[in-house]
């Protein structure tokens, strides 16, 4: 492939098996790419941060949490966007092509006229599906009493007996929604990028490898998740690091799990 921008239309890949060494080599990959062209990660982190800092400062600042479900919702439908510029530059690093920001830029906005806009919708509709279960979650074991009453006094309601339940199943629903959105996700976006599939096929042949390679591949979504937590200290400065890496690295990881008869 020449051009992300001009794609024959593919047959599903065939899904690979995964190693935990494949896994390092992934991550020592995307270091590399982020040390040859650390602007474009900065770039593209930017947003993530961004939207971590102004969901921060509705909760914790100016006590605004009605905001937090349209911030929220940006991420969903940005994220499958801005990943897709760090996957296309590690495969211009890869195959030797300039990094040349409009033409960086002019595939992200590409992807609007393939699947991406689809992919984005299902996660969307996955967070807002997880939003409605946390508020169930909440409701069967708290009752009534209002968010507000449990923030400013989460010593006395949250560290009981109920509260540590509630935790406890609201924990298992959130891994479990977690899981479905990695697995569908995790090779789907870079797929998407390099074949012209659909999604439904994409995110099919995602979850295939996810399933096909179980452990690996669920050691890799822990792994993300707590580099995601600590890049997140202090106030989400780390992600300009640790996004861009991780980002890197899925691209090199796809191009291991999947490969293509053609």
């Amino acid at each position: 492939m020449t051009d992300a921008t001009d794609i024959a239309p593919s047959q599903p890949p065939t899904i690979g098996t995964v190693t935990f060494s494949d896994i390092t080599e992934a991550l020592n990959a995307g270091v590399r790419d982020f040390a040859k062209a650390p602007v474009f990660g900065l770039f593209f982190s930017f947003f993530y941060v961004l939207g971590g800092i102004l969901i921060y400062l509705q909760l914790d600042v100016i006590e605004q949490s009605y905001w937090i479900i349209p911030i929220g919702l940006g991420f969903p439908l940005l994220a499958p966007f801005l990943a897709v510029g760090l996957y296309e530059v590690s495969r211009r690093l890869e195959t030797g092509e300039p990094l040349d920001w409009a033409a960086v830029l002019g595939v992200v906005v590409h992807q609007k006229d393939r699947q991406m806009p689809s992919v984005a919708m299902v996660m969307i509709l996955i967070f807002m599906f997880w939003v409605f279960v946390a508020h169930l979650v909440f409701a069967i074991f708290m009752g009534l009493e209002p968010m507000t009453n449990i923030l400013s006094n989460w010593q006395d309601t949250i560290l009981t007996q109920q509260g540590l339940t509630m935790l406890a199943v609201g924990t298992a629903v959130g891994a479990g929604l977690s899981f479905v959105l990695f697995s569908l996700t995790v090779m789907s976006l870079p797929l998407l990028l390099d074949r012209e599939l659909d999604f439904i096929t994409a995110m099919i042949a995602s979850f295939q490898l996810v399933l096909a390679n179980m452990v690996p591949m669920l050691s890799w979504g822990i792994l993300i998740s707590i580099l995601m937590l600590l890049g997140m200290v202090p106030f989400f400065l780390g992600l300009f690091v640790i996004l861009p890496v991780l980002g890197h690295a899925t691209w090199h990881l796809y191009r291991k799990a999947m490969t293509f008869e053609d």
